[in-house]
């Protein structure tokens, strides 16, 4: 069967995109999925949750308790995620916890109260290690501020495929977006990374995306079509949208996805009670079961 996100298959996009827009969520409450126990899914609550990624890539959970880190991980597992990506920053559990940190070295923007631009996590992972899927789990929210805004990936593909294939073969070039290398003083501590925004797993067919709306540490190949593209897909993400849904996790809330598109808000943290998320980012894609 043609894959219809190969740019030559266009019967196959048009079936592929005549479900997609059939089926896809506008609705944002209706992402929501209430579970009585992150640690322990019911058959329903599993089925909710993979129903709505299916339609979305994207699903958010409210749940009656809240988990810890090694929780997180139990929940995970349940939806087919078991390989976590992590990274340098994440602690013992493989787990990231994001919250405003005070320390010598740079200001990694996670990790503190400013606005973080739309984009994939891992952009700048190496090719054998993308991100496929993650978890955010709120345990405590900001006292103003930290709202995220959510789009599955694939909707953003289709509105640019729409306006001119072209721009998915721009963005599917090998050297369509370049991370430069990040320094140390020992000196390079990652190497740059070149690659496509839009690519398929060669595994399973899915369509995965690498992207950021950052200006600085960026390099955009400089030819016109990317340009445009480029330029097409700042003022989607921009737009008001239906495929773009607004969301402000509250403790127990969690955004469960196929590392879609997303951003924050600034925030101001509670002094008595900062902000808290944790984060838990995988090389698997989530069960399409």
């Amino acid at each position: 069967m043609n894959n219809p996100f190969d740019p030559d298959s266009r019967n196959a996009y048009l079936g592929w995109r005549e479900r997609k827009l059939a089926h896809a969520i506008t609705d944002r409450d209706e992402l929501i999925v209430e579970i009585n126990d992150p640690c322990q899914l019911t058959d329903t609550e599993r089925s909710a949750l993979l129903s709505r990624c299916r339609r979305s890539n994207m699903a958010v959970y409210a749940a009656h308790a809240n988990i810890d880190e090694h929780g997180l991980q139990r929940l995970g597992a349940q939806l087919g995620l078991t390989r976590l990506d992590a990274n340098w920053l994440a602690g013992e559990a493989g787990i990231s916890r994001i919250t405003v940190t005070h320390h010598d070295g740079p200001a990694y923007i996670p990790y503190t109260d400013r606005a973080i631009k739309w984009h994939t996590d891992g952009y700048y992972n190496p090719y054998d290690r993308q991100i496929r899927a993650m978890l955010l789990h709120c345990v405590k929210r900001a006292g103003q501020g930290g709202e995220n805004r959510v789009m599955d990936h694939e909707i953003a593909y289709m509105m640019l495929r729409d306006a001119n294939i072209d721009f998915i073969r721009a963005l599917s070039a090998i050297d369509a977006m370049t991370i430069p290398a990040r320094t140390d003083e020992q000196g390079i501590a990652r190497a740059a990374q070149s690659g496509p925004v839009f690519f398929v797993d060669p595994g399973d067919g899915a369509l995965h995306m690498r992207y950021t709306a950052r200006t600085r540490s960026i390099e955009w190949k400089q030819d016109d079509t990317t340009q445009a593209a480029v330029a097409l897909l700042e003022r989607l993400l921009s737009s008001d949208s239906a495929h773009i849904h607004r969301f402000q996790l509250e403790p127990g809330m969690g955004l469960l996805c196929n590392n879609v598109l997303h951003d924050r808000s600034a925030f101001i943290d509670d002094p008595d009670m900062p902000r808290l998320l944790y984060r838990a980012r995988y090389l698997d894609r989530l069960a399409d079961f």
